[in-house]
């Protein structure tokens, strides 16, 4: 048995109970219905069932929520918040009324054990409420209410309303009381009343004669007497049909009109418990054309550059109200949509060496060794992109070749005027190995001064901000090679220090994404001839199909473009 939620009794509920009767068919005008539905009572017959099943389940499948019991009203189970599991309910006895059998049903109105009950299932896309379903009631047997389980359990809310057991009527009128003589049924004997007389069943143990149900001695009481009706319910047509195929459902629709002249009126004037139920007839039963289900993307398989999504299609036909999954020839006269699409999501990037460490800058004493280090896409780019990080490799280190026998020192000249009028640019200055004498100085070759620390030689300088503009990378590759396919480059907003800025024109800003490679693919030749890999576009595009392993693994991408273009492949 699946797992039962803790049912917490909250308080003394207000509902209509079984079987009353309105005050209008024995009591008059002048008494009232309390809360529970009672004519004259004291909201004391009723009580709410209510819980949260917060479960936690592991197993794919059916698993049970809460039994509501017979004569249960009011009945409302909730999914808290939204998700990819679906409620069922069912009877006792294992017949389903929604979702059952693995199939899941539209939202509308299904009848089941006495009741109709409300399916709703709110949009996927902008809501994010729950699954629910509601009745009126009552119910006249047991029905369970499960989860059908695909992802972790948000809770469910359950709420029914159940009448209190052995309620006494005591609302009701004399002549409806059990055990009164006067009412025509069997009495019962109550030695607590010695003005009461007792008859026998003569229908229990041991026979025996019954002595009588009307004694002379009482008179039975007269039935209080009923209003005159003037006007009476009368039909006047039907629903329009729930839907137009698949099995809707219609109701008939009654009207109060006049009792001699059968002219519409208010229904305010008709009596309301004499009012026929709108009973539910099926319509439109043909079975509705067979459509494509698209499910939603898969996320992208890479973070970064050219990966892959995909997503469930599924041929499927609606039909009784439930929406079944077919096979897939009954969708051949449309066209299926795409299972699987190429995604990317920003232009992969990474910190590269892209040479050794030079050698040392000075032949004795401390100089320095330089490597060149560039942040990587697709393409160099000089522009600071955030993927790279913020670990850069070094690009410069100390070295020593030893000290120096003679005495020198650098000389430095002025600074030149700065290279830009506005932002960041650059002023450079003279600097030179020299050789101090007495009375003179000898300019000597840069590495005879390497033990000392050299001055800059150039320096960056602003006169003014510029303000904040655009900057963007290189296109990345395109991600088909033909019937369309789209490249991405990185948009930046940067200030003149190459920081992020909020001040650029938003009306200036570059596109991000754009469609490439729109000319048709041509057909394939062989069937051999196909690509073993995604991502053969980069290929085309590198024009390494010259080479004879990158034509065999990408031979159908290879060929179309070598078709298009006569001596593609020649060319490097």
């Amino acid at each position: 048995m699946g797992p039962i939620a803790k049912t917490d009794e909250v308080y003394i509920c207000d509902i209509y109970p079984i079987g009353s009767l309105g005050c209008d068919d024995y009591l008059g005008s002048d008494k009232v219905m309390d809360k529970c539905g009672v004519c004259g009572g004291d909201n004391t017959t009723c009580k709410v069932v209510s819980g949260v099943f917060k479960h936690t389940l592991m197993q794919v499948g059916y698993h049970k929520v809460v039994e509501i019991p017979e004569g249960a009203t009011k009945i409302n189970i909730t999914e808290m918040i939204k998700s990819r599991n679906y409620l069922a309910l069912r009877t006792r006895s294992g017949r389903s009324i929604i979702n059952g059998n693995w199939a899941i049903d539209r939202p509308g109105k299904y009848e089941g054990v006495g009741t109709m009950f409300t399916y709703r299932r709110p949009n996927e896309i902008s809501s994010t409420a729950g699954e629910s379903f509601i009745a009126e009631g009552p119910t006249n047997e047991i029905a369970d209410v499960y989860m059908i389980y695909q992802q972790p359990n948000p809770g469910v809310h359950y709420e029914f309303i159940l009448p209190v057991e052995n309620l006494i009527s005591s609302q009701l009128p004399a002549d409806r009381r059990p055990g009164d003589p006067l009412n025509g049924q069997l009495g019962v004997s109550d030695s607590s009343n010695p003005n009461r007389e007792e008859y026998e069943n003569p229908h229990s143990q041991g026979g025996g004669d019954y002595p009588g149900r009307n004694p002379q001695n009482l008179v039975p009481a007269a039935p209080p007497p009923r209003r005159q009706r003037d006007y009476n319910w009368k039909q006047a047509g039907t629903t329009e049909c729930t839907a137009t195929c698949g099995r809707g459902s219609r109701f008939v629709i009654f009207r109060c009109v006049h009792r001699v002249s059968h002219e519409e009126v208010s229904d305010g004037l008709c009596d309301s418990g004499s009012k026929p139920s709108a009973e539910e007839e099926p319509c439109n039963v043909q079975a509705c054309p067979a459509f494509w289900d698209i499910g939603e993307w898969s996320e992208c398989s890479k973070t970064c550059g050219l990966g892959m999504q995909h997503r469930q299609v599924l041929c499927r036909q609606v039909y009784a109200n439930r929406t079944l999954t077919v096979q897939p020839n009954r969708c051949q006269h449309l066209e299926k949509p795409e299972t699987t699409s190429t995604c990317q999501l920003k232009i992969c990037s990474e910190w590269q060496i892209r040479t050794e460490w030079s050698s040392c800058s000075a032949e004795c004493g401390v100089g320095v060794r330089s490597r060149s280090v560039l942040c990587m896409t697709n393409h160099i780019s000089s522009l600071p992109l955030e993927g790279c990080g913020h670990e850069r490799p070094a690009e410069a280190m100390a070295c020593n070749n030893g000290p120096c026998e003679s005495r020198v020192q650098w000389f430095a000249g002025s600074w030149s005027q700065c290279s830009a009028e506005c932002g960041s640019g650059t002023q450079q200055r003279e600097v030179v190995c020299l050789q101090k004498s007495e009375d003179s100085f000898t300019v000597l070759q840069p590495f005879e001064c390497a033990s000392l620390e050299r001055p800059l030689n150039q320096q960056t300088c602003s006169l003014k901000a510029c303000g904040a503009k655009w900057y963007h990378t290189d296109w990345s590759s395109c991600s088909k090679s033909c019937e369309g396919g789209f490249r991405v480059r990185e948009v930046r907003c940067l200030s003149d220090d190459m920081t992020t800025s909020d001040h650029c024109e938003a009306q200036l800003r570059p596109e991000e994404r754009e469609t490439c490679n729109t000319e048709p693919c041509a057909p394939e030749i062989d069937e051999n001839c196909r690509d073993k890999y995604f991502n053969c576009n980069v290929v085309v595009q590198a024009r390494l199909c010259v080479y004879n392993y990158y034509k065999a693994a990408c031979c159908a991408s290879c060929t179309r473009v070598a078709n298009r273009h006569p001596g593609f492949l020649g060319r490097r």
